[in-house]
């Protein structure tokens, strides 16, 4: 669930998973220097497969949910291979699909264990 007031945020924040809109640039520009970020990242050899929270919608107010997450593939075949998500759930399938995509084998959760 994406949480916003009834005006358009300019500017997004995680509250632990799930984004909340804020105009307010200060509280963005610290949270974008201090919180953890990322969703998820792999590696085996040359190729990282990343997976990250955006802080802007990249959907640029297009009319449709905010797009906040983006995975991307470093290296290897598919280089620059990249998708783009509304909410951390889809971003971590995301992620696990781009590992397929990648061969790069990820490690096993364990119960209660973020990525």
């Amino acid at each position: 669930m994406i949480v916003q007031g009834p005006w358009e945020p300019r500017f997004w924040i995680l509250d632990g998973r799930t984004p909340v809109g804020t105009s307010n640039l200060w509280e963005w520009g610290e949270f974008m220097q201090k919180a953890r970020r990322k969703v998820a990242r792999h590696r085996k050899a040359r190729t990282v497969v990343s997976t990250v929270f955006l802080g802007l919608d990249h959907g640029y107010g297009g009319g449709g949910p905010p797009i906040l997450f983006e995975t991307m593939i470093f290296g290897g075949p598919h280089d620059q291979y990249q998708e783009r998500y509304c909410t951390w759930d889809e971003a971590v399938r995301g992620h696990a699909v781009a590992c397929v995509l990648a061969k790069v084998k990820r490690k096993p959760r364990t119960k209660g264990a973020s990525q």
